[in-house]
């Protein structure tokens, strides 16, 4: 058995795709079409979290006295920063495709494009070899 990527959270030999993650998800190499790497940005919950809670602050901004006015405002805008990930934006990177005629399914993801980056290629060399 050949070994193209070996790392902490995923492995790619010629037979199998083993991602580690949480539990571990083993995919057949010879099984995956139409893989595809797709860039996520993460946070979407965060934000709406975020709106939701700066549109609260602004109904208690119209209803509150003058100090409690800011201290809602601060705090809410605070909290909505730290939810919507600010100042940094979480990404992360995935390989989708279809697997055993099902929808398509997450087969590995990384917030690290390097290790993104060598499991894609290994990934790659796996199925092209695969096909000779």
């Amino acid at each position: 058995m050949r070994t193209y990527y070996r790392g902490p959270d995923a492995a790619v030999t010629d037979e199998l795709l083993i991602w580690q993650a949480g539990t571990t998800k083993v995919f057949v190499v010879a099984e995956l079409r139409q893989v595809a790497r797709v860039r996520q940005d993460g946070g979407r919950l965060g934000r709406v979290v975020a709106a939701v809670l700066l549109a609260v602050a602004g109904a208690g901004w119209t209803r509150l006295a003058l100090p409690g006015r800011w201290y809602v405002a601060i705090g809410a805008l605070l909290a909505a920063l730290v939810l919507a990930g600010w100042p940094s934006h979480t990404r992360s990177w995935a390989l989708r495709a279809a697997y055993r005629g099902d929808a398509e399914v997450t087969v590995y993801r990384s917030a690290d494009p390097r290790v993104f980056n060598q499991v894609s290629r290994a990934l790659q060399r796996a199925i092209e070899d695969a096909r000779l």
